[in-house]
């Protein structure tokens, strides 16, 4: 077997921290060094979980918000950034793929991020969830297209979701059409109770079975006296428990490792993406098991920034050439990144 087909993957369930600047990213560091020690390749944090989930949007009415938002503008991440380079230093250090959910400050617009570093430090992939859901879309913008695929990354080729995301099937099958082998799927936990556990392990069996790769997936985690801090009324404060759903699946749709759903904890398994082969071989979904000439997928990839300049050489000129983590990223720069490094890092 090629050794670099078998890879240690991870995922954190971990509890932010909501009072504090940086803390979180404390936590995330922390979290990467105690995986890094233990060999992992390949790991996956929560949902938006720098600096932390906006469970406020869940509870409080859009009219009493506004300086619970304006204080995650305050401390939501830029990319590139401190916290962008931090998380890329750590990626260097411990030869690991990191997958880690982030508020996204963007000029007067914060977004739901994905970033995908690979092991040398690069930034792989930056994606921004394409359809906040329900009370998200008062807190984040749209993303676009640009982000649906996947990359290649040390240790195969990598794609996310965000939570509902799960739930287009259109958005999935881009990221099966793009030859993903590794799922980074993230929620944001600690949400609805038993009903969203139970959701979160469907759409995640479901995708891993029909897209033939492995999934791993992270849900956040609230102490009992963060859901209080949150929620003072004990009525809503059951609107922020349970739901947590923390699991990696194999491309057969089965649990590498029992799921965690309550408490902190980093569930780690040894996956062997033979697994993918060897479930394609009976269904394909993206390739004999297709019938584009009857059914196909349109997917618009393009970037939609605010402003369509005619003459775009005029902007690269003024882009000094360096590591994508300190470049500006519009989207280009992230696909021209994943095309030009060698897939075996």
């Amino acid at each position: 077997m090629d050794e670099r087909r078998m890879v240690r993957v991870a995922a954190a369930q971990i509890a932010p921290v909501l009072d504090r600047a940086g803390g979180t990213l404390e936590r995330v560091l922390n979290v990467i060094g105690e995986a890094g020690e233990k060999g992992v390749g390949l790991m996956v944090f929560p949902e938006t979980f720098l600096p932390y989930y906006p469970y406020f949007s869940f509870i409080d009415p859009p009219y009493r918000m506004g300086a619970k938002h304006l204080a995650l503008y305050d401390e939501a991440v830029v990319v590139p950034g401190p916290i962008t380079q931090a998380l890329a230093a750590a990626a260097r250090t411990h030869a690991m793929v990191l997958v880690v959910g982030v508020n996204e400050r963007d000029g007067g617009t914060l977004y739901n991020t994905q970033l995908i570093f690979d092991r040398d430090g690069t930034l792989a992939l930056k994606r921004r969830k394409i359809t906040p859901t329900y009370h998200e879309r008062m807190v984040w913008g749209q993303g676009d297209g640009s982000g649906l695929r996947a990359v290649d990354t040390a240790v195969g080729r990598v794609g996310a979701l965000a939570c509902w995301e799960h739930y287009n099937p259109l958005a999935r099958y881009a990221l099966m059409a793009d030859g993903e082998e590794i799922h980074a799927s993230q929620f944001p936990g600690s949400m609805v109770g038993d009903i969203f556990s139970d959701q979160i392990e469907a759409a995640i069996r479901h995708h891993a079975a029909e897209g033939a790769c492995f999934v791993v997936n992270a849900t956040g985690w609230l102490s009992d006296e963060q859901r209080a801090a949150i929620a003072p009324d004990e009525a809503h404060r059951r609107a922020i428990s349970g739901g947590c759903y923390t699991a990696i699946i194999s491309p057969e749709g089965q649990h590498v490792v029992p799921p965690l759903t309550t408490g902190e904890g980093l569930l780690i398994a040894d996956c062997d993406l033979a697994l993918v082969t060897k479930r394609k071989r009976m269904m394909d979904s993206v390739g004999h098991y297709a019938r584009p000439e009857l059914l196909s997928l349109h997917l618009d990839d393009r970037p939609k920034p605010a402003i369509q300049r005619a003459c775009p050489a005029a902007l690269h000129e003024r882009e000094t050439p360096h590591a994508i983590d300190a470049q500006h990223h519009d989207g280009h720069d992230d696909r021209r990144a994943a095309i030009a490094r060698d897939p075996a890092g």
